[in-house]
C-alpha cells in the first residue's frame, strides 16, 4: 500500500531537453482541473496563491484530476489524435518516402472517419476514436518500417506537442501534470511525488496501476489484433519525447507488482551538459 495521502491519489472506474523556440506559437489548450480545495495535514482549507492552478501546493496535497470534466476531456483526447497524426505526417515526409502516400492516404481516411459530431463533448466517443487511431498508425508504421520507427514518430508527434500544448509556468511540473492528465483519461491510478515539492526545476509522479494494459486485455479478448506486445513500447518513447520537447530532461522506470503494471516518471530542468543522454532507469 502507499503512504501517500488519499487525497494525492487519484482512483476512477471502469533524455535530454530539445531546444525550444523553433518559432511556432502556442494554441490555447483546456484548462487543467483541480480536486476539491487545497487541505493540510489536519484537514483544515489552505489559502490559494495564486488561483486554483498555482503551484506547488504545500505538501502533503497534491492535485489529482479526477474531477477532469467531460469537455476537457474530450479536447484532451482531439489533441492527442492530432499530435499523433500530425507528428506521422511529418516524420513521413523527412523520411522522404514516396512509397506509401496511397497507404498513407487510405488511413487517414479511416483515422477521421464517423468522428463525433462538432461540439460533441462525450468523452467515451473521441476515446474509441483515438485508440482506433493509435492502433492503426501503430500497425501502419511497424509493419513498414519496423518497431524502431517508433521512436522516430515519437520525435515527430512531440515537435507537435511542443506547439499544442500550452505552457502553463509550473516549469517541470508542466509534463508531468501532462503525463497525470493522460494517466486520468485512461482511468489509471497515479499519485505525486510525496517525498519532496514539485518546482520548476524537478516534478515527479507513480503510475501505480496502468489501465492501459486493462483496456488491451479487453481489446484482445474481444478479438482486436494487437500490434505491440508491451503498451510501453512506444508510450515510454512518446512521454520521454514530450518532456524533451519542453525542454526538460526525462526519466522512467517501469514497475509491476501486486497493483499491476506501473511506471515513475521524472522531468528535471536540464544542469551541466544538456547533450548527455538520459537512459530509462529500469527497475
Amino acid at each position: 500500500m502507499s503512504d501517500v495521502p488519499e487525497a494525492a491519489i487519484a482512483r476512477t472506474g471502469p533524455q535530454e531537453p530539445t531546444p525550444r523556440g523553433a518559432g511556432a506559437g502556442t494554441v490555447p489548450g483546456p484548462r487543467t482541473a483541480v480536486l476539491g480545495e487545497p487541505r493540510s495535514g489536519d484537514g483544515s482549507t489552505l489559502p490559494a496563491a495564486g488561483g486554483p492552478y498555482d503551484l506547488p501546493y504545500p505538501a502533503p496535497y497534491r492535485p489529482a484530476y479526477r474531477s477532469m470534466p467531460e469537455d476537457e476531456r474530450s479536447a484532451l483526447w482531439r489533441q492527442r489524435l492530432h499530435e499523433a497524426e500530425a507528428g506521422l505526417t511529418s516524420f513521413l515526409v523527412t523520411r522522404g518516402d514516396h512509397l506509401h502516400l496511397t497507404d498513407w492516404f487510405a488511413l487517414q481516411a479511416e483515422l477521421f472517419a464517423d468522428l463525433p459530431a462538432a461540439g460533441d463533448a462525450d468523452s467515451a466517443a473521441w476515446q474509441r476514436v483515438f485508440f482506433r487511431g493509435q492502433a492503426l498508425m501503430e500497425r501502419f508504421l511497424v509493419t513498414r518500417y519496423g518497431e524502431e520507427s517508433l521512436a522516430g514518430w515519437a520525435g515527430a508527434n512531440a515537435e507537435v506537442h511542443r506547439t499544442v500544448e500550452p505552457d502553463h509556468g509550473r516549469g517541470a511540473a508542466d509534463p508531468i501534470h501532462r503525463i497525470a492528465r493522460q494517466a486520468e483519461l485512461y482511468g489509471s491510478d497515479y499519485e505525486f511525488d510525496s517525498d519532496a515539492p514539485e518546482g520548476p526545476d524537478h516534478a515527479a509522479l507513480t503510475i501505480t496501476h496502468c489501465a492501459i494494459w486493462d483496456y488491451r486485455e479487453r481489446a484482445r479478448r474481444s478479438g482486436v489484433r494487437l500490434t505491440l506486445a508491451s503498451p510501453c513500447t512506444y508510450c515510454t518513447e512518446a512521454l520521454s519525447a514530450n518532456i524533451r520537447a519542453k525542454g526538460y530532461r526525462p526519466a522512467h522506470r517501469l514497475r509491476s507488482g501486486p497493483t499491476g503494471h506501473g511506471c515513475r516518471w521524472e522531468a528535471d530542468a536540464p544542469a551541466g551538459d544538456a547533450t548527455l543522454p538520459v537512459t530509462p532507469r529500469e527497475a
